[in-house]
């Protein structure tokens, strides 16, 4: 299409407007006007798009164009570091009030514990000071010469002689252990006197043996057994403080409430019984569960 065409056909078309402007009746001034005006833009863009075919972007817009691009990414709203900061010293303050309070909660039973065996102390001290004299210096004081046959005063009869002489020691690779073994021999066939002897060797020259904890509970037990409360009781409380995780400081703690109950000392039974099911549960509720109920059957505790 040459320029001259392209005039002509704009001529005709300029003509052509004029023509509608002057035949056309007057329309009525009403609310569709405005979507005359648009019908008759879009009118005369499609003219104009016969006129140049083409359609340049550069002459004209399209009529039909592409929304605009929205970012459809959309960004939510990240805790403030002030916010963190808030969170994190809530917590914190929690964490330190719970802290807190379980320490409390330590102390106080650390205190209770201490004032416990103070009190066990100072019992386990009054018994030994009114203790006879002839009962105190049944112990031996040290030596190995010492021979379980000089235990009674007047002299064993050739009987008990006999029965002891025929209880064998151990002969192991282990001369500690065997010295305990022999004790409990003694303890287990009634010879009391014997075994008070003969344990109390083993415990003084053999103290961290993993054997002691067991000596020292049956020597208490020897002479528990033997009707010698007073004598019992230091011997249990010792085994008790020297280590509390030994295999037997709570069977000794317990003994030990017992000793009391048969010195008729029911205030220091019940601290016993008290403190053995506060420091040894599983063996409140378990092995030694029978003695224990049987313990506190004996005494009034508030």
């Amino acid at each position: 299409m040459t320029f001259g065409s392209i005039t002509r056909n704009l001529s005709f078309l300029g003509a052509g407007f004029a023509l509608l402007a002057t035949s056309a009746p007057a329309l009525p001034q009403d609310g569709n006007e405005e979507a005359r005006l648009r019908r008759l833009e879009a009118e005369v863009r499609a003219l104009q798009r016969r006129v140049f075919p083409g359609g340049d972007g550069r002459f004209f817009e399209p009529e039909i164009s592409a929304p605009p691009s929205v970012d459809s990414t959309v960004t939510n709203p990240s805790t403030s570091a002030v916010t963190d900061i808030l969170a994190r010293l809530d917590a914190l303050e929690a964490q330190l009030q719970r802290q807190t309070a379980q320490n409390e909660e330590s102390a106080n039973a650390i205190r209770l514990l201490t004032e416990r065996v103070a009190t066990l102390e100072s019992s386990a001290s009054a018994v030994a000071a009114t203790a006879p004299a002839s009962e105190t210096a049944a112990q031996p004081a040290g030596g190995a010469a010492r021979s379980v046959a000089a235990v009674e005063p007047s002299g064993p009869s050739d009987e008990r002689l006999a029965a002891v002489q025929s209880i064998a020691k151990p002969q192991t690779e282990d001369p500690a252990d065997d010295e305990y073994s022999y004790g409990y021999r003694l303890w287990n066939a009634g010879f009391y006197p014997e075994a008070q002897q003969q344990l109390t060797l083993f415990v003084e020259q053999n103290p961290s043996h993993w054997r002691t904890t067991y000596g020292r509970n049956l020597l208490g037990r020897a002479y528990l057994d033997d009707g010698k409360a007073k004598e019992a009781a230091p011997w249990f409380l010792k085994n008790y403080q020297e280590d509390k995780t030994g295999a037997r400081a709570g069977d000794s703690l317990l003994y030990l409430a017992e000793a009391m109950i048969a010195l008729d000392d029911t205030r220091r039974a019940c601290i016993a019984l008290a403190e053995f099911s506060e420091t040894y549960p599983a063996l409140a509720a378990g092995r030694l569960q029978s003695q224990y109920e049987s313990n506190r059957g004996k005494v009034n505790c508030n």
